[in-house]
């Protein structure tokens, strides 16, 4: 990981074209050196007691199957409407 030194928070901002001011760049220098000693602690954190259940690249695929259901019909939906022509809903004209 990349020490705070090596990263150019005011030379990053014109490549985003942001325009900071030296008190912001300060500030997110500040910022990004206190994230990178956290991102640096995580890396030192013991994990080789773990089950593999409890490591996140475990986890695979969890998208529930798809099941069929009753879901509103197009009558259903347009019962409601202010307004309705030709079994569409008629709003108001926002584009010119």
């Amino acid at each position: 990981m990349a020490r705070t030194g090596e990263i150019d928070v005011a030379h990053v901002a014109r490549l985003a074209r942001l325009h900071l001011t030296e008190a912001e760049t300060e500030l997110f220098e500040g910022q990004l050196a206190r994230v990178l000693e956290y991102a640096e602690k995580l890396k030192q954190a013991h994990t080789s007691g773990l089950i593999d259940e409890m490591k996140p690249e475990a986890v695979s695929n969890l998208i529930r199957e798809d099941q069929s259901r009753d879901w509103l019909t197009a009558e259903g939906a347009l019962a409601n409407a202010p307004n309705q022509a030709n079994d569409l809903f008629i709003v108001p004209k926002v584009v010119e």
